[in-house]
């Protein structure tokens, strides 16, 4: 197996990286949620889209925040990960300082008055979804690697280029290599 770690809720999985999937050809998805009997829940923090936030919340003409593509499912949906639930006082803690979701209305009148940062937000147009045993599949195949230990900013890097990159570096001297293999074998 490419990874020794076991998925849990907040762990990154980086594709392997010759993934063809276009949804996930070098991605990294911060699991939301992750249950053996539930299924898993992510989002691709590295496909940005052309849009911004005020482009589809027209009651929002603040909001000039990137949307990511977070993953092929529920493509009609908003999704959202931040660090400020002090002033949001909402949201699923998924690993410390990192909170996914929460109370929207809130987040208008907060956005509206400038009063979230783009480094302490991101937006997301759908998710990334696996029935149980379905990731558990997926890792036995080398489909993925997981971090499990890294800092909780990186999720909002704006480098989506070398996200992938640096997050494989951070796994370790075992991994480092691996971020240099050609997106196509064919190109070696």
């Amino acid at each position: 197996m490419l990874s020794n770690f076991n998925p849990q809720q907040g762990s990154l999985l980086l594709s392997e990286p010759f993934m063809l999937d276009p949804n996930f050809q070098r991605s990294v998805v911060l699991l939301c949620e992750h249950s053996e009997e539930d299924g898993s829940v992510g989002l691709v923090l590295n496909q940005p889209s052309s849009l911004l936030l005020k482009d589809v919340m027209s009651d929002m003409p603040n909001a000039e925040y990137q949307l990511f593509v977070g993953g092929p499912v529920g493509q009609d949906s908003i999704q959202f990960i931040h660090k400020c639930y002090d002033r949001l006082n909402s949201g699923i803690e998924i690993r410390e300082n990192l909170f996914w979701g929460g109370n929207f209305e809130a987040l208008k009148l907060l956005i509206n008055d400038r009063a979230i940062g783009l480094d302490e937000i991101k937006f997301f147009i759908g998710y990334s979804g696996w029935s149980p045993g379905q990731l558990a599949k997926e890792l036995k195949e080398n489909t993925w690697m997981i971090g499990n230990s890294f800092d909780p900013d990186i999720v909002f890097v704006n480098d989506e280029e070398n996200l992938w990159k640096e997050a494989v570096i951070s796994l370790g001297p075992r991994y480092a290599h691996v971020a240099g293999f050609p997106q196509n074998p064919m190109w070696n």
